[in-house]
């Protein structure tokens, strides 16, 4: 009896599973789950534990073996997803940006919202110019330290918190000057919320970048915004397309396809090549997801979509959950007392560049660095009509947020790279979260006798100029030889396979025809649909001129095959 208990107590432990989630303020989640438990449940549990309703924004990423960030799905299982062994480690992360984040209902919801957005600014995919970072940085500064105090605050306090991946003295002292004027007496809420309104009106508010190249192999760089679909290339946004112009995407192999109407009569189709077919493959559900979210008004309008043609391998897939315009509406039905938020204050970082407000957190494997040359072109117009562009890079000479290390750092602003709204380069954290203790700065080259230099990654460690990144943040440039080599081999494999696939259709759809001549023919069905057609003069001389003499045919030869097959066996 006993042993009968003991080993029934191992196999319920093997039907568990160990998860750590990382949220957003840098903490640790961690909890039991079942073998089959699905991802809303995890989900679920999360939400409870930070009191949350408002959830329809976020969502759990993880990265797998491979590198590859994944977006956990609701409706499957959670260690069938994770393609790893436990125990998990995934991050709660935003995932639909809302349009209005000041707005949001609860003031939880606004608070996690604030951190993501936070951690977007420090990690360069949120830029803009000296004069908006100073005041979101006076803003973050004011909600996590509270008002100026001399006794506290000595001079240049600023300088000793990391908001952005570099910045000047001169920004240090402009902060400080904000924090110390402008923002007294504004409580935490309305400091986060004063930062929201700020940041839901720059250009890269709410992108996620995937990087991927052109039709002629130039890098470009892809994204949905609550605003529409962006692409970035060069040094300015090449395409924007509002959800309700785009009309389809797809998929196949490596080959990302939009489908647009932009006017009357004006069809396009851009097409784009990712670094992998998991990447790509990613990148196809992002964009399923965030057009169900933001272009549908109710979720019953949700269909299934399927990322290719009838004669190629594609994957189907449905978009679960509430659409934006239904978040909104039952959060407006939301009456409690509002949850209690345990701010923590702002932690000195110059040492370790991190945004967290606590220890640092080891428990995400940390991922190979890369160096990146980014191209630079001075004089390109600015994107300030968009509000959903994707982090930028320049050369400039005007009031713009400067990338150097504080030691480097000097007043004068000629001659040296800064970080403006005219280039594009994400940094380090298009993974989930941090992956090493520390960044190292990004280098920018110049053109080259006018031909941009190309994104390239190295696997040093130690390079000053390298900047972490994700599997999905940065891809090799191969050599034209290897390049065109392979393309050859992979064009005619994508040959041999629509040709084998064109094949296996049309004998299914012979087959199917088969089958219901058959049931025409043979059978006694007494459907509304079967007789009309058995009473169509064209069926019946069909039937009685042609399939009852091939009928008495196979019979006669059957019978025959069956006699030999008997006098064989006598």
């Amino acid at each position: 009896m006993l042993s009968r208990f003991v080993s029934g107590s191992l196999r319920n432990l093997e039907r568990e599973y160990s998860c750590t989630v990382r949220l957003l303020d840098d903490t640790e989640y961690t909890c039991t789950i079942q073998r089959d438990a699905k991802g809303q449940y995890l989900f679920d549990l999360i939400c409870h534990h930070l009191n949350l309703l408002e959830k329809d924004y976020f969502g759990i990423r993880y990265v797998d073996p491979d590198k590859q960030r994944h977006w956990l799905e609701f409706t499957k299982s959670v260690a069938k997803q994770m393609k790893s062994q436990p125990p998990f480690t995934l991050c709660l992360r935003v995932k639909f940006y809302p349009p209005d984040p000041a707005a949001l209902k609860e003031e939880i919801t606004r608070y996690l919202v604030f951190l993501q957005i936070k951690r977007d600014l420090y990690h360069g995919r949120l830029l803009c110019k000296t004069s908006d970072a100073a005041m979101l940085a006076a803003h973050i500064l004011q909600a996590e330290i509270g008002d100026y105090d001399p006794g506290k605050h000595p001079e240049g306090y600023s300088s000793k918190f990391q908001f952005f991946p570099k910045h000047s003295e001169r920004l240090e002292r402009r902060i400080a000057e904000i924090h110390k004027t402008v923002l007294i007496g504004q409580t935490p809420e309305t400091s986060e919320r004063n930062f929201l309104q700020k940041a839901q009106m720059l250009e890269t508010y709410g992108v996620d970048p995937h990087p991927c190249k052109d039709v002629s192999g130039n890098p470009a760089f892809l994204a949905f915004t609550p605003f529409g679909f962006v692409v970035l290339q060069g040094n300015k946004r090449v395409h924007f397309l509002k959800w309700n112009e785009v009309t389809k995407l797809k998929f196949e192999g490596k080959t990302f396809h939009v489908y647009a109407n932009q006017k009357e009569d004006n069809k396009i189709i851009l097409t784009y090549f990712a670094p992998t077919p998991e990447a790509c493959k990613h990148l196809w559900k992002c964009g399923v997801e965030h057009q169900a979210f933001y272009k549908l008004e109710k979720s019953s309008q949700v269909r299934t979509v399927s990322s290719s043609n009838l004669f190629f391998k594609g994957s189907r897939f449905r978009y679960s959950g509430r659409v934006a315009k239904e978040v909104m509406e039952q959060s407006a039905k939301i009456k409690r007392e509002p949850p209690e938020i345990h701010r923590a204050g702002l932690v000195p970082s110059r040492s370790c560049p991190s945004i967290t407000h606590g220890p640092r957190l080891t428990s995400v494997p940390r991922t190979r660095r890369r160096a990146v040359h980014i191209s630079i072109m001075e004089g390109l117009e600015s994107l300030r009509d968009s509000a959903h562009s994707t982090p930028v890079r320049s050369v400039s000479h005007g009031d713009s947020f400067i990338p150097r290390s504080r030691s480097q750092a000097t007043d004068s602003t000629e001659g040296m790279a800064v970080i403006s709204d005219d280039a594009y380069s994400p940094s380090d954290s298009v993974l989930p979260t941090p992956v090493a203790e520390h960044s190292a700065e990004l280098s920018v080259s110049r053109q080259i006798n006018g031909a941009p230099c190309s994104i390239e990654e190295e696997e040093s460690e130690s390079r000053g100029d390298g900047a972490d990144v994700g599997a999905e943040g940065r891809f090799a440039q191969e050599g034209d030889g290897a390049d065109s080599a392979l393309s050859e081999v992979e064009q005619v494999n994508k040959f041999v396979l629509s040709v084998l696939r064109l094949l296996l259709v049309t004998i299914g759809l012979l087959f199917v025809l088969l089958l219901l001549l058959i049931v025409l023919t043979e059978s006694d069905l007494d459907v509304a649909f079967l007789s009309d057609i058995r009473q169509t003069p064209e069926f019946e001389q069909f039937h009685y001129e042609y399939f009852c003499p091939l009928r008495r045919w196979f019979a006669c030869k059957l019978r025959w095959v069956g006699g030999l097959l008997m006098d064989k066996s006598e």
